[in-house]
């Protein structure tokens, strides 16, 4: 039996809850679909919002062709294969493009996007594109500029409970139980606007029931939902718990469980530029001056990622793990800019003092603008001492060298150049 969350597809647009700027009376959609020239687009939105659904009831609604691939497990070879037969399905079908639906389109590197371009510009294919990450970013531009972008908002309060009420008084199974929904809160707050996670957290807590009729609340809804969270979700552990696995490994030197962590989000199907980008991150909040190598090797091994895809990915972010798990800690130019903003939020806008000020006029030069500022470059060392603060906050130490190797060595020049000014 398929999980509720599919049995609840809507097989007609009008069926479609929420999104009503996309679907609703004069909005773009329903626009195209009664003109019957379906544009290539891509869908933008959080998880559950409907984007796969969409694409399916326009398919439906024009009688059109559908033909669906995953970015997290196709390439360019499936790319062209499914091309292929809609080449051929567009000449049966009298011109009319099937429609090729990519979920999570921006897992496609740049050559697996490119792949697209020509069935697209052809008429071979509609391209209707779904992703959650910023398009502006993940997609390349040239594909980018042959498709409009439509935004899907998380479902509202009033969308969520609409759902819960139709699944409960229409499915094919809830409805023969005696479902008593009492409160919501705790699934909505459960689902976070997310229609599947929503449908099968019901589910999970009415199939809970062996008795009936069946009363939900809050209370035992959380309870029930806690109690099975585990099979829900697999494995037991959230997107977020395993990142935050993975990141307190790399921080805690320990290049076993940082690999271990990284192969769990891998064969998740985890987006493989998210945990570089969190890598790099990393690379300056808990390495830092300790070895400024880091944040360059996680850097490359960004833009790698970004133009290389899976599978071989995957050795670029295990050498960078390692590498950033091997590495030496500091995280004191994170706590040096965090001090610094609130030092700032606690003595506003505090005037620069005179001599470090620029002075591109006779004027600002008469009223001592730049006035006794020293050019380190005329001294020896490339260095004399100076005032660079304002004078309400002179000697306030925000950068506190790191307990390694090279901040000590900036430590002990710090001091010698300063004579303790900070109390180096």
């Amino acid at each position: 039996m398929q999980p509720l969350a599919e049995r609840m597809r809507p097989k007609k647009l009008d069926g479609f809850i929420s999104q009503k700027h996309l679907v609703g009376d004069n909005s773009p959609i329903a626009v195209m679909l009664k003109s019957g020239h379906i544009a290539s687009m891509i869908f933008w939105g959080p998880p559950g919002t409907g984007k796969t659904t969409l694409a399916q009831l326009i398919a439906e609604h024009s009688k059109r062709a559908f033909f669906e691939l995953s970015a997290i497990s196709s390439g360019v070879k499936e790319v062209r294969e499914v091309i292929d037969k809609a080449k051929n399905q567009n000449l049966f079908n009298g011109g009319q493009a099937p429609i090729l639906f990519i979920d999570e389109i921006h897992r496609f590197n740049k050559s697996q996007q490119d792949s697209l371009l020509g069935a697209v510009e052809k008429g071979w294919i509609t391209l209707i594109g779904a992703t959650t990450e910023n398009p502006s970013f993940e997609v390349v531009p040239a594909l980018l500029s042959r498709c409009q972008v439509y935004i899907l908002n998380p479902l509202e309060k009033s969308d969520l409970e609409e759902l819960l009420q139709r699944a409960i008084e229409t499915d094919e199974l809830l409805k023969n139980k005696k479902i008593k929904l009492k409160e919501t809160d705790a699934l909505i707050r459960y689902s976070g606007g997310d229609a599947r996670k929503l449908l099968n957290g019901l589910e999970l807590v009415v199939n809970s029931f062996s008795d009936q009729p069946i009363v939900l609340n809050n209370e035992n809804i959380s309870k029930h939902i806690q109690q099975n969270l585990s099979r829900y979700d697999k494995t037991g552990e959230t997107h977020y718990d395993i990142i935050s696995a993975f990141i307190k490994s790399i921080r805690g030197s320990d290049p076993n469980a940082a690999v271990y962590w990284l192969a769990r989000m891998i064969e998740g199907g985890e987006d493989l530029k998210f945990i570089a980008r969190r890598m790099l991150i990393l690379a300056s909040e808990d390495i830092g001056n300790a070895n400024p190598t880091a944040l360059v090797l996680a850097n490359n091994s960004f833009q790698a990622v970004s133009v290389i895809g899976y599978p071989e990915s995957r050795i670029i972010l295990s050498q960078c793990a390692v590498y950033l798990a091997n590495s030496p800690k500091s995280n004191s130019t994170y706590e040096a800019i965090s001090k610094a903003q609130q030092a700032v939020r606690q003595t506003g806008d505090l005037p620069v003092p005179l001599h470090l000020r620029n002075a591109p006029t006779q004027l600002m030069k008469e009223l001592d603008y730049g006035k006794d500022y020293k050019y380190a470059h005329a001294y020896d060392g490339n260095f004399t001492e100076l005032e660079f603060m304002p004078e309400e906050i002179s000697g306030t130490t925000f950068y506190e060298p790191g307990n390694n190797q090279r901040e000590q060595a900036d430590k002990t020049a710090l001091n010698k150049k300063w004579k303790g000014k900070y109390g180096y």
